[in-house]
């Protein structure tokens, strides 16, 4: 199982959010481009780096920021966050970006992820951000009707291989994973699971190895040392 740091970036900086919630930022440093060199001198093989502004606003914001980290780096590096049109995705890719994650735009505008996945296959992935089961989207501000599960299965018939899953409500809180919600939606498919979310302890990690879940992201617990990343990239 890929263990992948969280990197979430506003105003060009390196903070957490406690349940997307903008208004409870923390600044953990004001580089994420040194955050990004921290999490690969302790082992990391990937990373996962959100746009804050962009998810709000559906602006690539930060891209210079993050073209910043893959210069410095050379690791795969998987980027979400208003991420909404072909150019977008285009011009995120060209500066040598692995993988687009793609959320409200999945919920929005399905006919865009399939333009997406016959474009640029495995290098598209969708974030389904779920609230009590339903799906949220701009930034987890607004939830929809649909059933995470119902699009996880619109997303596999489009030919999408690799999802991103986070409980909204356990996110930033460090209180475990909802292991119940990411077993169901990992046996409900083919596609890759990437488990975000509430992730706090080495025992955690062990519970999604055991589901055979391709990824797992953490964030806050390792950025408050509740984790050691090198001891678990070592278990």
């Amino acid at each position: 199982m890929i263990l992948f740091p969280a990197i979430d970036i506003l105003d060009g900086k390196c903070v957490r959010l406690v349940q997307g919630d903008y208004n409870q930022e923390k600044v953990y440093s004001d580089s994420p481009t040194d955050m990004a060199k921290r999490w690969i001198s302790l082992g990391a093989s990937a990373l996962h780096i959100v746009d804050l502004d962009g998810a709000k606003t559906g602006k690539a914001f930060n891209q210079s920021v993050i073209q910043d980290i893959v210069m410095h780096t050379s690791i795969p590096i998987q980027v979400g966050g208003g991420i909404r049109t072909m150019e977008q995705m285009e011009a995120y890719l060209s500066i040598g970006v692995s993988r687009i994650i793609l959320g409200t735009a999945a919920i929005d505008n399905l006919p865009l992820i399939q333009r997406a996945v016959r474009t640029y296959g495995n290098k598209i992935a969708v974030s389904i951000d779920a609230r009590n089961g339903l799906v949220a989207t701009e930034g987890w501000r607004q939830t929809s009707n649909i059933h995470a599960l119902d699009l996880l299965k619109q997303l596999e018939q489009i030919g999408v291989e690799t999802i991103i899953y986070t409980d909204i409500a356990k996110d930033g809180m460090l209180e475990g994973p909802n292991m119940k919600e990411l077993e169901a939606i990992n046996r409900a498919s083919s596609i890759q699971v990437i488990a975000s979310g509430g992730i706090s302890s080495s025992s955690d990690i062990r519970g999604l190895k055991e589901m055979n879940l391709y990824g797992a992201i953490i964030g806050k617990a390792l950025y408050d040392g509740t984790i050691n990343f090198r001891e678990v990239m070592e278990d």
